[in-house]
């Protein structure tokens, strides 16, 4: 398992959650490692634009031949905000275009950002979703969020002043607004469900 080093965010409770759930993980800044990865996790954390740049050339096209060749793509907070087409934070920015969709602020009518437990409702019936009980509460911090995107990509939606999408998917790419790492039981199941489906794929 690959967690692609974007140069934001403490990667250390993410290592510690995918080790916990059986993963084997290397986290990495070196596109020849990416490019080799077959389970693939970009996470990230802040503004969208720094990570953006920083995967933009040569660690965005080790990504890409990573995926042509059948890697599985697992993008946490900022990182599933990069899978999109674009975002609108400190100006327009082109994302990797994984996912149909952009990034938009949500509503200045609550609080910002949304820091705390927070629902998920509307779930599809997607293996990264099995075993999550009734009423799943996932930890979120964020105060920009995916908007658009069609229903055959939706997973799982939340509601914090707006509705949004909180997990998304298509194909072998799939993402979470919220951390997984720092959601007690729930987010590791998410994150086992992952390595299995991923791994079962492979």
């Amino acid at each position: 398992m690959t967690v692609i080093d974007a140069g934001v965010g403490n990667l250390g409770n993410l290592r510690r959650a995918l080790e916990s759930v059986g993963g084997e993980v290397e986290v990495t800044r070196d596109p020849e490692v990416v490019r080799r990865g077959g389970i693939l996790v970009l996470p990230g954390v802040g503004a969208f634009k720094p990570p953006r740049e920083q995967i933009r050339g040569a660690m965005e096209e080790a990504l890409r031949d990573a995926l042509d060749g059948g890697a599985h793509l697992l993008g946490i907070c900022v990182g599933f905000q990069l899978l999109f087409e674009s975002s609108s934070e400190f100006g327009e920015t082109d994302g990797l275009g994984l996912l149909p969709g952009r990034v938009d602020r949500l509503p200045d009518t609550v609080r910002l950002p949304q820091i705390g437990w927070n629902a998920l409702v509307e779930r599809a019936d997607h293996a990264l979703l099995r075993g999550l009980g009734d009423d799943p509460h996932f930890y979120f911090v964020h105060s920009w969020a995916p908007v658009d995107v069609p229903p055959e990509a939706r997973l799982a939606q939340a509601v914090h002043g707006a509705s949004f999408t909180a997990v998304a998917g298509r194909g072998r790419v799939m993402g979470t607004q919220f951390h997984p790492e720092k959601s007690g039981p729930c987010g590791l199941r998410l994150l086992r469900n992952y390595l299995e489906l991923a791994s079962w794929a492979s």
